[in-house]
């Protein structure tokens, strides 16, 4: 068995030259992930940070990269924080939008 067939590609030198858009919306899908099991539990104001994740995952399901898109959504993000009454969520929420901050910029590796 050769390693084309073992990776699942038919051709040589097929593979997606990935863009630093293709490694920041990565790493914020990875963020988003996390997030979503912080704020399984339900506490006041969960709401605000369920609708937020909606709009998040809209905006991950496009295939562009609107990089403004994406550092409005991390200052809503932050809006979403100061109105959480639940001290130790705030913490997790706060931690998350550090994170989300660290995966805009991210860049493809050399």
């Amino acid at each position: 068995m050769d390693m084309d067939s073992f990776n699942g590609s038919s051709e040589k030198g097929s593979k997606k030259v990935q863009t630093d858009a293709d490694v920041k919306k990565k790493a914020v899908k990875l963020v988003i992930s996390h997030l979503k099991k912080k704020v399984s539990k339900d506490y006041v104001g969960s709401d605000h940070i369920q609708e937020w994740i909606e709009q998040m995952e809209g905006i991950l399901k496009k295939s562009e990269f609107d990089f403004v898109e994406y550092v409005q959504m991390r200052k809503n993000l932050n809006d979403v924080i100061e109105r959480t009454l639940d001290e130790e969520m705030r913490f997790k929420l706060r931690d998350s939008w550090y994170s989300f901050g660290r995966a805009l910029d991210k860049k493809v590796k050399k």
